[in-house]
């Protein structure tokens, strides 16, 4: 009995070893399954990652055949906007009256413009500087042939004028003007006119700032607002001449009037240009706005002068008489004290904002005035006055006549 109960205990644990290696083996087959499995979905994976180098590969070399005939396609472009632009340029030209002791003398000057359909009207634009004060004004064109031509509107304090010609339609070849307010810093610009005399020049740069202010001595103290600064090289007898974009649409009116100004060009934005015609078109004044104060930029010292945490803003030294500025409240300043040997008039008010967008110095308050606000609007200047900062409402008037 004892013999038959080992032997069936022997055949059940045979019978269990024998499960469990089942057991086991058909694990071991789901596992062996399933990585193969996993490894044959990375290899699909693998491949299709080297398909996509492979591809990336073609596409990298492909674009750098392209790179390297940028170049030529640019000097190309370059090439057909001259082609394009240059029968539409004039140099202008005009003679000065001066008295001296010994009479009469003439004095020429010269300078660009170009051709532009204003609707329906053919104007000459070019720089007030150009032919302020001319008499026997004439534009050249690129052929040689030269007509007379007269000042119908002017502004010295854009330094725009705009010009008729008795050139026959032939000769007068619009260029297209384009707005300004997307220009961006980096943007490739062309310049063309006549430096020095020289007709038809062109050259290249790009936008290298916008917003900028320059002074002129006719806009009796009044700076240049909203300026673009340029790396093309602006010289004498380019005042005048489109700057362009690299469509050949114009998008400022280049200027020389900043003396010495080696590397640097300025550019009358093309948006000043559009807004002004309306009025330069028939003779009239262009009403800019009008703050009526004098100041200076904030900067490190001053504010510690001032005892004031804030270093950016542009301070009011003197509020005009009269002037929108004194009948809203805004103060200039009261005392003069020694910066670094410089005598600095300080406790006007900073202004730091108007209507909510920051005012980091002058060149910001005139660029935001002349851009985004007209006489007998009211604004919001947030100055800081005593370490406070306020909010002073202000009607805008229109600037005084220049002269």
């Amino acid at each position: 009995m004892s013999e038959h109960n080992e032997i069936f205990t022997l055949k059940i644990l045979l019978v269990v070893f024998l499960i469990l290696n089942l057991a086991t083996t058909s694990f071991l087959s789901l596992r062996i399954i399933e990585l193969q499995r996993t490894l044959d979905n990375q290899t699909s994976q693998i491949n299709k990652l080297s398909r996509q180098v492979s591809q990336m590969r073609d596409e990298l070399s492909f674009l750098e055949g392209e790179i390297q005939s940028l170049p030529s396609l640019f000097t190309t472009s370059l090439s057909e906007i001259y082609s394009e632009v240059k029968d539409s340029i004039v140099v202008v030209r005009g003679k000065i009256v001066e008295e001296t002791p010994f009479g009469e003398e003439y004095i020429s000057v010269q300078g660009s413009g170009f051709v532009y359909n204003y609707s329906g009207e053919i104007i000459i634009v070019t720089n007030n500087h150009v032919v302020d004060g001319c008499i026997n004004i004439t534009v050249s064109f690129l052929n040689g042939e030269t007509y007379q031509a007269e000042i119908i509107g002017k502004d010295s304090y854009s330094d725009l004028a705009v010009l008729s010609t008795d050139a026959p339609p032939s000769e007068l070849k619009p260029l297209t003007v384009t707005s300004s307010s997307s220009l961006k810093v980096g943007q490739t610009v062309i310049a063309v006119g006549s430096p020095f005399g020289l007709a038809g020049s062109m050259t290249v740069g790009v936008i290298s700032q916008l917003g900028r202010t320059i002074s002129e001595s006719a806009t009796g103290g009044y700076l240049i607002a909203d300026v673009i600064q340029t790396s093309a090289p602006i010289n004498p007898g380019n005042s005048g001449g489109p700057l362009l974009n690299i469509l050949g649409e114009v998008i400022g009116i280049t200027t020389a009037i900043v003396k010495d100004s080696q590397g640097v060009g300025f550019a009358i934005p093309s948006d000043t240009l559009l807004r002004e015609l309306p009025y330069l078109i028939k003779g009239e004044q262009y009403p800019h706005p009008w703050l009526g104060v004098k100041g200076i930029n904030m900067n490190f010292d001053i504010a510690k002068v001032m005892n004031l945490n804030v270093t950016y803003g542009w301070l009011i030294v003197e509020v005009l008489t009269n002037s929108p500025a004194e009948k809203a409240g805004l103060r200039g300043g009261t005392h003069v004290v020694n910066i670094d040997g410089t005598p600095v008039k300080i406790g006007g008010d900073v202004i730091i904002m108007i209507n909510g967008t920051r005012i980091r110095n002058g060149d910001d308050l005139a660029t935001y005035l002349e851009r985004n606000t007209e006489p007998n609007q009211s604004i919001q200047i947030t100055v800081i006055r005593l370490g406070q900062m306020l909010n002073v409402t202000v009607t805008l008037g229109v600037r005084p006549i220049a002269g």
